[in-house]
Order: structure tokens, then sequence, then C-alpha cells
């Protein structure tokens, strides 16, 4: 196996050159901007979160899969977006929920 290549089938998480494969889904994608800095599910129920995503279809933000409620994941499987933008501040990581890879 080699660099950033998985056990598992499919594609490799980076490409040879050491950026994330192209994506289709971000062809044309116009990002919308996140309409919060909180996971607003989380806020409503006194949860935390570890991570925030933003959807970049419509800017909807939820806490990320290594969060215990991964209300990212949940609007994924509710509307069929299916890319999402990382809120960590510096952070550029860009994910695509269908692939289950970074983008």
């Amino acid at each position: 196996m080699t660099s950033g290549q998985s056990a598992a089938a499919g594609p490799p998480a980076i490409s040879p050159n050491g950026t994330p494969p192209h994506c289709g889904h971000m062809d044309g994608l116009v990002p919308a901007a996140a309409q919060s800095g909180s996971c607003r599910d989380c806020l409503a129920h006194e949860d935390r979160w570890m991570t925030l995503l933003a959807c970049l279809t419509c800017g909807w933000v939820g806490c990320g899969d290594d969060s215990p409620n991964r209300h990212a994941k949940a609007h994924y499987e509710e509307t069929d977006h299916p890319v999402a933008r990382s809120l960590t501040p510096g952070s550029q990581s860009t994910w695509c929920h269908v692939h289950q890879r970074l983008v």
C-alpha cells in the first residue's frame, strides 16, 4: 500500500501530488455562507460539540462526526447536500459526505 491509500476499497484520501482528489460535487457549487457559529441542535439540548461543519449548499451549521450527535451528517442524510467545510479557525478542510473523504 502506498502513502495516501487506505486498506478499504475506493479512491485514496490524498492524490500522489499531496492534494485531496477531485470531487464532482464541488463542480459549479457556489458555497453558501455559514448561517451561524454554533450547532443550534446541540445548543437546544445543551450538548457540546468538538468541531463544526457548514453545509456549502445552504449554509446550515452542525457538529462533526467527532461530536456525540453528528448533526452535520444527519443534515446530509436528510437533505442530500453533499459537501461541508470545517469552521475550525485556520482550517480549509472540506468534506464530501458522499465519498466520505476530504476534497
